[in-house]
């Protein structure tokens, strides 16, 4: 899959190295969501990103570390490891300051699926709009098949609204608003979600630590 959407945030330089460096990166995640995000993003960059499944990559991810940066790395890690391929990891999350950060980086396990979105809400119920606030969080991290390691991290500021709005996105994108386009993740078009998002953030700073890199991986 080809996308366009990240390329009108790219300079020039950024360009060139797209078309001189195609490579194909393993995306260490089953998140059907994240993987499209991925793909969108990276294949501006001439990155060919695969599936798990493609890579016949099968196994369990133990995510065993503290920060967002830990169990990016630890993804990334084990599937190069286990495919011998350049390998990209995210782990993201929602942090909400009224909640003391939480759900942060138990997000995807906050509560059962199908309710998380209902549980922030409900944990908010009284709070008011101004102490709402809250950010997205990405960490990207990047084994490359030469065993070399990049950890990148990016934020996207909101606030978290009383009910969800939208049919995009996935998540928490719903009930996440940012003020600056006065729409939520869920109602924004994917070509600009995925210009300010946490992750195409952490993408960006990644692309920037790649550069010079990606041709002495063997991919």
């Amino acid at each position: 899959m080809r996308g366009s959407s990240y390329a009108h945030c790219l300079d020039e330089s950024t360009l060139s190295f797209r078309e001189e460096n195609y490579m194909k990166m393993v995306a260490a995640t089953n998140n059907k969501g994240k993987l499209a995000e991925l793909v969108s993003i990276l294949s501006n960059l001439g990155i060919e990103v695969i599936s798990l499944d493609e890579a016949g990559f099968n196994e369990e991810i133990i995510e065993s570390g503290k920060t967002f940066e830990e169990n990016a790395l630890i993804k990334a890690e084990t599937v190069m490891r286990k495919t011998g391929l350049s390998a990209i990891g995210d782990d993201s999350g929602l942090e909400i300051d009224a909640l003391n950060g939480e759900p942060g980086i138990y997000s995807a396990r906050y509560a059962e699926p199908g309710k998380r979105k209902k549980t922030v809400l409900e944990k908010l119920q009284g709070v008011p709009e101004e102490k709402r606030t809250a950010r997205f969080v990405c960490a990207i991290a990047c084994v490359l098949s030469n065993g070399e390691k990049i950890v990148t991290k990016g934020t996207c500021e909101g606030i978290i609204i009383n009910e969800c709005r939208g049919e995009g996105g996935f998540g928490y994108d719903p009930i996440f608003y940012v003020p600056e386009y006065s729409q939520t993740f869920a109602e924004m078009p994917p070509e600009l979600k995925n210009s300010i998002s946490h992750r195409a953030k952490a993408i960006r700073l990644m692309v920037e630590k790649l550069k010079g890199r990606l041709n002495d991986a063997v991919i």
